[in-house]
């Protein structure tokens, strides 16, 4: 596999995943639940593009964008976001129907698999949702670890998610790859001490992931096969 020019010809030994932007294109149906949760509050939708550049920050974020109509979200009341909050989580409980696998995810995932590399997820969806999506399309039993959103006190860019897999995997920062789409996943990724893949097709607030300098950016994970 291709991953050995990151670490000196060897390959890692623990890789962990970003979630949404990542592995599945999941904004068709998180635009279906802000959508369902704005017009329930009276207000307009925001539609798929609005909401692709909102995503990345954790379900509490991306409602209070929703509720702001921005990426800049200071002024929203808290208790509208909470109750805002509850609707959204309802309507996304609904069903995941429009989430997709993006391509050449599966076979990047089943060839690590080959190769018996550990895998993980560390995403700042909720925990909720986390394992019935992967199961429901197909992922859940490539993963070891899984890490939502609300599992740790805090959410990436932090980087508690990935020591907390490394802990529990037994494995080095230094023999780990964390695999993302977004700013937030390049910072918790340098901050972990690991190296950084970054995908090209994923959701990073309308700014290209590349800015973000990532040890590696691909189009498509299956390049790396």
């Amino acid at each position: 596999m291709k991953l050995g020019r990151l670490f000196g010809g060897q390959l890692p030994k623990l890789v962990i995943f970003d979630l949404d932007g990542t592995l599945l294109d999941s904004v068709p149906d998180l635009a279906g639940a802000i959508d369902s949760m704005l017009l329930e509050l009276g207000r307009p939708a925001a539609g798929i593009e609005r909401v692709r550049d909102w995503v990345g920050n954790g379900s509490a974020v991306l409602v209070r964008r929703a509720l702001a109509g921005s990426i800049e979200h200071a002024g929203v009341d808290a208790e509208e976001a909470e109750l805002a909050h509850r609707a959204f989580l309802q309507a996304y409980s609904a069903g995941h129907v429009l989430t997709t696998i993006y391509p050449g995810v599966m076979a990047f995932l089943d060839a690590l698999k080959k190769q018996g590399i550990p895998m993980a997820v560390a995403t700042n969806k909720p925990e909720r949702f986390v394992a019935p999506l992967l199961e429901e399309k197909g992922m859940l039993g490539y993963f070891d670890w899984l890490v939502g959103g609300d599992t740790l006190p805090v959410q990436k860019p932090d980087p508690a998610a990935l020591y907390w897999i490394m802990r529990e995997a037994g494995v080095a920062a230094a023999d780990t790859l964390f695999v993302g789409d977004s700013r937030n996943d390049v910072l918790a990724g340098q901050a972990a001490g690991v190296k950084v893949l970054a995908v090209s097709y994923g959701y990073n607030h309308g700014r290209p992931v590349s800015l973000e300098n990532p040890d590696l950016l691909v189009d498509s994970l299956d390049v790396l096969i």
